[in-house]
């Protein structure tokens, strides 16, 4: 028992700490048309790749009002600064 115990604490700290996930988009919205280019935080499960990410920023924009139109990339906290300023208001905003 004392063995199984220490190589389930052993295998909890190999584990790797969970990367954020993210994905930027451009949406729209319909009359009048509106357009907005965004960054929106995803859970972990969808950051398999863009297929994944496109129906969670779907689901989260549409609820909303907003209609996607391309989800652009999925990226980690590497990448949140450079796009925060492109996204103004939309930056995390969904």
């Amino acid at each position: 028992m004392k063995q199984i115990l220490l190589s389930l604490a052993f295998t909890a700290i190999a584990l790797p700490a969970q990367a954020a996930c993210y994905a930027d988009y451009k949406a729209k919205r319909d009359d009048p048309l509106k357009l907005h280019y965004g960054v929106m935080e995803l859970p972990d499960t969808a950051c398999s790749n863009k297929s994944a990410a496109r129906k969670q920023v779907t689901d989260r924009l549409s609820s909303q009002g907003w209609v996607l139109l391309n989800v652009l990339s999925v990226f980690d906290a590497d990448g949140l600064e450079k796009r925060k300023e492109s996204a103004g208001q939309y930056f995390l905003r969904f």
